[in-house]
């Protein structure tokens, strides 16, 4: 029997962090690497996600390119019997199924992040977006208590450990990733590092460094391209090839159990041309 895919759950409960797009560029930097990848929009209201992987398909018909992708889908249901029932349908022979969540307090948003095997939680680097998941004394910045967020994933990666040895299922790892990193005056930056440090002993998430503010990506949206399409991108100037370094060491961070007999590193592919439109991966 094939075991189910491994879930990247990207959440939490505040919009403008770099949610969808550190979600499409991991997914599609998976694709890259030879993984089957499926995605799942939990927003249907906003549908970034869908609509980003819905401009690369039409893109990749327009040009007539063979670029990797993923299947992908909105959830407009109203139970978690029916969210279930979308991620076994397009999660089938999958490696990896993505969910992209609202940037708000969300049933649907709480129960993937539960279930999620790799929870990534993007924040901007600041004390405005680290109020998500605890509370720091103004005067000490130090980790005064827990936000509900944070005291909600530490109760489920609790009865997700006593559960991996009876139902075999795989521990979560929770990754904080600090998108849009500024050079930001260095006392608030150590200040921050320390309290990242020290709320990450309590509750058992690790770090790592995500996406800087770039122009590129909100460029980049309506054709449904990313920063791995180099062969679509015309000439690359050193902004957009260091954002592409931060991408690999984002992937490296997160530490994912890539699946036997796949390419061992992050290759940037040139795409092949295609025979006809018909050749273009559809949504689901």
């Amino acid at each position: 029997m094939p075991s189910a895919p491994h879930r990247i759950v990207f959440a939490n409960e505040k919009g403008g962090t770099g949610k969808s797009t550190t979600a499409v560029h991991v997914a599609i930097a998976l694709a890259y690497q030879g993984a089957r990848v499926a995605a799942i929009d939990l927003d249907p209201r906003q549908r970034t996600l869908h609509r980003y992987l819905e401009n690369r398909g039409e893109t990749i018909v327009r040009r007539k390119i063979d670029l990797p992708t993923a299947r992908f889908d909105v959830f407009g249901g109203d139970s978690v019997e029916a969210l279930e029932d979308l991620a076994a349908e397009i999660g089938q022979g999958c490696d990896f199924l993505v969910f992209d969540t609202p940037g708000r307090d969300d049933p649907f948003a709480r129960h993937a992040a539960t279930r999620a095997d790799t929870l990534v939680t993007p924040l901007n680097d600041s004390f405005v977006d680290f109020d998500l998941i605890g509370q720091v004394d103004a005067e000490t910045f130090k980790v005064r208590r827990l936000s509900f967020y944070a005291e909600l994933i530490w109760e489920a990666r609790k009865k997700r450990a006593m559960a991996t040895l009876a139902d075999k299922r795989r521990e979560m790892d929770w990754v904080v990733v600090r998108n849009r990193i500024q050079h930001v005056e260095a006392r608030n930056k150590r200040r921050l590092d320390e309290a990242l440090g020290e709320l990450s002993k309590r509750v058992g998430f690790r770090v790592a460094n995500g996406l800087s503010e770039r122009v590129i990506y909100r460029e980049l949206f309506p054709s449904g391209l990313t920063l791995l399409d180099k062969g679509q991108l015309g000439e690359l100037g050193t902004s957009h090839l260091v954002a592409r370094q931060e991408l690999r060491a984002l992937l490296a961070g997160l530490n994912l159990p890539m699946p036997a007999k796949r390419a061992p590193e992050l290759a940037f592919a040139e795409p092949r041309q295609q025979a006809s439109p018909q050749a273009a991966p559809q949504a689901a």
